[in-house]
């Protein structure tokens, strides 16, 4: 049975615990104690930041999430400017974001304005004195390495790791719609996909897991590959029949075989069913991905077809 979160839960206490050791809100009371202090052995990053400002709502979180991969080598502190404003006239804060970074008592570095995920690393990496890796592409990594082979259980566990961090990581939960698929829970992945908004179902990686759904829920199975196999050999003119071969083909993960039945049925009448046979060949190429040897070779095929 899979698992499928829901991301509207609650952090775990666990996680929670974790967070307070290496990110907090401070004021002026305390600013001391939670960042000079502290700065003394570890950097100390200082983020002021306000409700009302739209660039922190986006920074915020690509700095919490960075603190957290580096592992305790630097901690985050975060400043309410409406609440602390005496401590941000004292500091100089002119716009927010501000971020600041503390070392032996006092500010080494900094930047204003949003960042991109990249920068705030490489910030992060000069405090640290070396890299900070994120757990999150290793896992995906894993993951997909699991995926192309067919090991759909352990990837089905590694994509869980990812959204257990990153709850909207849209890598991470188109892969859980193919593992559900791969293991024959086309309904679970059904009920998965219906829940998501329409903005979610957009992104690139969710589209094409949903097309590989769709694909499955047409009912094919290895069951039906031989019969369409022998329907073609008795009649190779036959169209249903190739288009049969094509999708129990699909099914089963022969993808070359699947490839070129529809060729073949887009050679010999393009029109034929609405043009069924080139349009389940493009679902083929989202369903597998633009950088599978499969769909690099069908493309090539069908543009010979198309333009020959």
């Amino acid at each position: 049975m899979s698992i499928i979160l829901d991301a509207n839960a609650p952090e775990t206490a666990t996680s929670q615990n974790q967070d307070s050791d290496l990110i907090k809100d401070s004021s002026v009371e305390t600013f001391v104690q939670d960042v000079i202090e502290p700065s003394m052995e570890v950097p100390v990053v200082v983020d002021f930041w306000a409700p009302w400002c739209g660039p922190c709502k986006n920074l915020t979180p690509v700095i919490e999430k960075v603190t957290r991969e580096a592992g305790g080598r630097v901690k985050l502190v975060k400043i309410n400017i409406d609440e602390n404003q005496e401590l941000a006239m004292q500091l100089r804060i002119q716009s927010i974001p501000t971020v600041y970074a503390f070392k032996g008592g006092r500010p080494v570095d900094g930047f204003q304005g949003g960042q991109p995920e990249s920068e705030v690393r490489a910030f992060y990496e000069r405090l640290a004195g070396g890299p900070i890796e994120s757990p999150v592409e290793t896992l995906l990594e894993q993951a997909a390495a699991a995926l192309t082979e067919d090991n759909f259980e352990a990837a089905h566990g590694l994509y869980v790791s990812v959204l257990e961090r990153e709850q909207e990581n849209e890598t991470a939960i188109g892969g859980m719609i193919r593992c559900m698929v791969g293991m024959g829970e086309t309904e679970e992945a059904r009920h998965f996909v219906d829940n998501m908004s329409e903005a979610t179902r957009l992104q690139a990686p969710i589209s094409a897991a949903i097309s590989a759904l769709e694909l499955a829920e047409t009912g094919y199975s290895s069951e039906d590959l031989d019969a369409a196999r022998q329907r073609v050999a008795a009649d190779p003119t036959d169209l249903q029949a190739l288009f049969d071969l094509g999708m129990a083909c699909f099914a089963t993960n022969k993808r070359p075989e699947a490839v070129d039945a529809m060729i073949k049925i887009i050679r010999t009448n393009r029109e034929w069913n609405e043009d069924a046979g080139r349009t389940q060949l493009l679902k083929f190429f989202e369903a597998w991905g633009p950088m599978d040897p499969a769909s690099v070779a069908g493309r090539r095929a069908l543009s010979t077809v198309l333009f020959s």
